[in-house]
């Protein structure tokens, strides 16, 4: 052979052999970057990938190595995410496949459970390297440093537990009513109509309006009938007769009590009241009733329409004796508006002498006060009064967790489920009692069976921002104006909707000020950056120690808010 031939392919096994049998050099932080970077919190989680890219003549061809994402963080602290393989091509795996000449790129998925120590750490690659019988570790790189931790701000107790509503109302209408009948073909009123039960019930109502302020009334209705047989210009005459003396008789009579606050006084009457008449026959037992009713609904002419009915000689025997006496009659119906309580006087009983309230008085009571300790003390005497009203306890419990009195809050809210039946406000806050312990899977089981409570949107908005779902609690939120609805813009980066937000709050707190900082810093404004931190920190001093651990300020000179 050829010396230099021979020189040559002596030098291409040296090559190949070193390839195979050189330890691999350390790995650089140039080789990889991550996304997000800095790492950003998305619910309880940590996630990032990254993207490994290895330069050609790096990765020796029998070498497996083995790469374990770490958060640092604290003193020391660390956690791992799941570790991931890649190979040379000599590797007898499954792993995927790096190339000595060419290089190649890996991905590397990391996920760490969030806390909130991580606000300051360092993503770390450790690497583990196996050749052949041989294993050894390469020093870590530091791929990314520290974590956005926006997304903790989702508070479930901002969130305000769903109010079991009080049925109450200050006025109520009732309708008291009484017929006068007629015999056939006449309107004048017999003496016996004027004695019956229900014309005695209905003078008795009328009479106790009579100077009593709690009694209004408000109208007296008089509906006078005349039955569909007979031609209709003399129906027309009756019914018109009917209401006149009806109206007479009424005017008389309200003369004689001496009521004269009435409101109005109202007539009107029916010529053929063919309506009345195809009910009556309805629920009949008539012979022939089914084609009685066949006529009634294809014969829209009032006069032919009888005539039909009237040729069914057999039935209307029948219908005459049965059904067309009690189209005969005028109807007096008398509105009465029965008027509850004034809030004065509900807001005094409720601290004197709250037995002297319903359970709807006492639940409406507490609605008229916007101080969460004298509403607790309402709720207290609710329970105390009525233990067995489900919205009581519900209630009282809402008091208690705006108090952050938690472990009060859910025996409460537990005794209210307990009582509720169908009541679906209980399940929504104990949901909210759940999301606090961080059982995230139980709340969702409970606002599920919460469904159709109109603080549910709130609840469910938290919860999704609390299991990463933020584009989810935008829509749960909907037109909600909270800092937990502005969060939730925020980490979508609907910046514009976020800042109409927080700005009609109505009761802005140190959580609402911080996030208009964050949006500050997001859209590059310092001076609402400034202005709000400072405004935040006035209300909370411990925001001045995150806001200094706060990366989504980083790049930005806070002493202006911090001094």
């Amino acid at each position: 052979m050829n010396s230099k031939l021979c020189c040559v392919v002596a030098l291409g096994t040296a090559l190949a052999l070193s390839s195979c049998g050189k330890k691999l050099g350390q790995f650089s932080s140039d080789y990889f970057t991550v996304n997000p970077n800095p790492l950003e919190l998305v619910g309880q989680n940590v996630p990032a990938q990254v993207t490994a890219k290895v330069p050609a003549k790096f990765f020796v061809k029998n070498a497996e190595v083995t790469v374990t994402p770490y958060l640092v963080y604290g003193d020391g602290q660390e956690v791992a995410s799941q570790s991931y393989s890649f190979q040379g091509e000599k590797v007898r795996g499954n792993a995927p496949v790096i190339s000595y000449e060419y290089g190649g790129t890996a991905t590397i998925p990391a996920n760490f459970a969030y806390t909130p120590a991580m606000a300051q750490s360092e993503l770390q690659l450790g690497f583990t390297v196996q050749q052949g019988k041989k294993k050894y570790v390469l020093p870590r790189v530091t791929v990314a440093n520290g974590v956005i931790a926006t997304a903790a701000l989702a508070d479930a107790a901002g969130v305000n537990p769903a109010l079991a509503p009080d049925a109450f109302q200050r006025i109520i209408n009732e309708k008291y009513a009484a017929d006068i009948m007629f015999l056939i073909n006449r309107a004048n009123i017999r003496a016996d109509q004027l004695k019956t039960d229900a014309m005695a019930e209905l003078r008795k109502e009328i009479l106790a309006t009579r100077g009593d302020s709690t009694l209004q009334l408000e109208e007296l209705n008089i509906k006078s009938y005349a039955s569909p047989d007979g031609t209709m210009e003399f129906n027309t005459r009756l019914a018109q007769d009917r209401e006149n003396t009806t109206k007479s008789y009424l005017e008389g009579q309200l003369k004689k009590d001496k009521i004269t606050e009435f409101g109005e006084l109202t007539a009107q009457f029916t010529p053929e009241d063919w309506e009345g008449f195809q009910q009556l026959v309805a629920k009949s037992n008539i012979q022939d009733k089914a084609l009685i009713l066949s006529v009634l609904s294809t014969v829209k002419d009032p006069e032919q329409r009888e005539r039909e009915i009237r040729n069914l000689s057999n039935v209307f025997e029948e219908l005459a004796e049965q059904i067309l006496p009690q189209l005969r009659y005028s109807r007096i119906t008398a509105s009465v508006n029965v008027i509850g309580k004034s809030d004065e006087e509900i807001a005094r009983l409720a601290a004197t002498d709250p037995k002297a309230l319903s359970v709807e008085e006492i639940l409406y009571a507490a609605t008229l006060t916007d101080d969460n300790a004298k509403r607790m003390q309402i709720y207290d005497q609710a329970v105390r009064l009525y233990p067995n009203d489900y919205r009581t306890w519900n209630d009282l419990g809402m008091t208690q967790y705006i108090a952050r009195d938690y472990d009060a809050a859910k025996a409460s809210f537990d005794r209210a489920a307990q009582l509720a039946g169908k009541g679906s406000e209980p399940a929504m806050n104990l949901g909210l009692i759940e999301m606090l312990n961080g059982d995230y899977a139980k709340a969702n089981t409970l606002f599920g069976s919460a469904a159709g409570v109109d603080a549910l949107g709130d609840a469910l908005g938290v919860y999704y921002l609390k299991t990463g779902d933020n584009a989810a609690a935008v829509r749960a939120f909907g037109d909600s104006r909270t800092n937990n609805a502005a969060l939730a813009q925020i980490l979508t980066k609907d910046y514009s909707k976020a800042k109409q937000t927080l700005a009609s709050i109505n009761t802005p707190d140190a959580t609402t000020y911080y996030l208009m900082a964050v949006l500050g810093a997001r859209t590059n404004n310092e001076s609402m950056l400034n202005t709000n931190l400072r405004q935040a920190i006035r209300l909370d001093s411990k925001l001045a120690d995150a806001a200094r651990r706060d990366l989504e300020f980083k790049g930005f000179n806070l002493s202006r808010a911090l001094n």
